[in-house]
Formats: structure tokens, sequence, C-alpha cells
């Protein structure tokens, strides 16, 4: 369980600091006429500070780390 975790962080860590965030789609109908309807897809990006992502890469390494010694 803590490796999966270390990985979720790493993970999370590494698209944080390469992309600064997280960008997202939602799906919404926006007008609709008998049989026709309009639809948009609207890009929303959740922002990622650096520090917090460089703290879950170190963090996700850690329990890594910490992971892998538990076992021996």
């Amino acid at each position: 369980m803590v490796r999966i975790i270390g990985i979720v962080l790493i993970v999370g860590g590494v698209i944080g600091l390469v992309y600064g965030g997280i960008t997202y789609g939602s799906h919404r109908d926006t007008v609709q006429v008998g049989p026709l309807s309009a639809s948009v897809t609207q890009r929303d990006t959740f922002p990622v500070s650096p520090v917090v992502a460089g703290v879950a890469l170190i963090a996700g390494i850690a329990l890594l780390v910490v992971g892998s010694r538990r076992k021996i």
C-alpha cells in the first residue's frame, strides 16, 4: 500500500512540475432546438505550485524507500 501511494505521489509531482497543473475537460450541452443540439467542451486547469509538486515528488521517493526497506 505504501508503494502505491509513493508511486501516485511521484507521478503527481512530475506532472505538476512538467505541466504546471492538471488539465481536464467538461462536456456541456449549451443549446437544444428540436432534434439539433450544440455542445461545448470547456478545458480547465487545476494549477499545482512547483513547491507542492516538489514536496510530493520527494515524499513519494521517501515512501518508496521506506516501503522497500520494510520488506527486508
